[in-house]
């Protein structure tokens, strides 16, 4: 067993962007996972709800610890999408027009909707994006009379998403919050316009660990909603099956950052262990028998949710299940008896 060094502040990064493109597919194989398998309506609530509770938890924290938060509502909002999304790896523009009017655009490739996936995404389910995000940000602000006005969806064929905030003269009742004017066109993008990031206070190594932990975020609030919406029973079938295919379709493209190749258990148990550290969770690989066990002490993703339920560890099982089929044929591991969800947990590999 050869052990897996990320010693280094390069190979640490790598590793960090092959845990976040890991968790992206798995956060957009679980869209494609719920449209194909419960269908449109249940995949748009599904969205909807992630993106509301997403909303409430980050937008006006987020506001703050970005600095936007004594902008004017309509520029504060598209701002912090702006630079959100920037963080993150997703290709975003902002546009200023007035106090009361900023656009926001997301071209493409959607990040969303990497590669091919953008081809089975019903315009439904990327409304319901909208709706449970971009709609909701002026009620958040106290200000009822700021919305979203969407003038491009890339799923029906336009080239991005896009659309502006607008301070209207009055409340919005509900429905008015998020609107449509497909006859409208943002402006230009002028990258010596846009907001930037203080680089003081945002050194690469920041950017790095924010990138990895975007995706990662979107799967810690998919896991239990997908609970609360279908049921811990159908849920745990959902969130295990898309595991397992982003695991088998995503080893290669995951072991390359982390220095790993294909092989036997020998090679899986140093991957899975290099893995967790990527996540900066606490591990320990053991020989066992013929195999090896992984004593996993932590499990950072799923930590201190409020709501946290046993099916959301499906989650796990399904990737490492996964991952060990993209590594080689005949890796057995199981999540063995007795765990304490979320943590600690124990692997059997081989």
């Amino acid at each position: 067993m050869v052990e897996i060094q990320l010693d280094s502040k390069d190979s640490r990064w790598l590793a960090w962007r092959g845990v976040a493109d890991l968790y992206h597919a798995y956060f957009t194989g679980l869209i494609l996972t719920i449209v194909s398998r419960r269908g449109t309506a249940d995949a748009a609530e599904f969205v909807f709800r992630v993106f509301r509770r997403q909303q409430q938890e980050r937008f006006l924290p987020g506001l703050k610890k970005l600095g936007l938060d004594h902008l004017p509502p309509a520029v504060a909002a598209a701002q912090y999408h702006y630079l959100s999304n920037w963080i993150g790896g997703v290709s975003v523009e902002y546009m200023y027009e007035s106090d009361r009017k900023a656009w926001v655009r997301y071209p493409p490739p959607r990040w969303i909707w990497r590669g091919t996936a953008i081809c089975g995404v019903p315009g439904e389910v990327s409304r319901a994006m909208l709706r449970g995000w971009h709609a909701n940000n002026g009620v958040t602000l106290g200000n009822p009379n700021v919305g979203f006005v969407c003038t491009k969806q890339s799923v029906d064929g336009q080239d991005g998403l896009e659309g502006y905030y607008h301070e209207y003269d009055h409340p919005l009742d509900l429905d008015a919050r998020l609107v449509f004017a497909r006859h409208l066109e943002a402006p230009l993008f002028d990258a010596a316009k846009a907001p930037a990031l203080p680089i003081e206070s945002w050194p690469q190594a920041r950017l790095e660990k924010a990138y990895r932990n975007y995706a990662m975020e979107y799967v810690r609030t998919a896991a239990p909603v997908a609970v609360q919406v279908f049921g811990p029973v159908d849920a745990a079938y959902l969130l295990h099956l898309t595991g397992k295919l982003i695991g088998m379709q995503y080893y290669d493209e995951t072991a390359a950052r982390l220095g790993a190749s294909r092989g036997s258990a020998a090679e899986f148990g140093p991957f899975l262990q290099a893995l967790f550290a990527a996540q900066d969770d606490v591990v320990e690989l053991k020989p066992a028998g013929k195999g090896f066990q992984l004593h996993q002490q932590t499990w950072k993703l799923m930590s201190d949710l409020s709501d946290y339920h046993p099916a959301c560890t499906r989650v796990l099982e399904g990737l490492i299940e996964g991952l060990a089929a993209g590594c080689g044929r005949h890796i057995p591991v199981a999540l063995m008896p007795g765990a304490t969800a979320p943590a600690p947990l124990i692997w059997s590999i081989g």
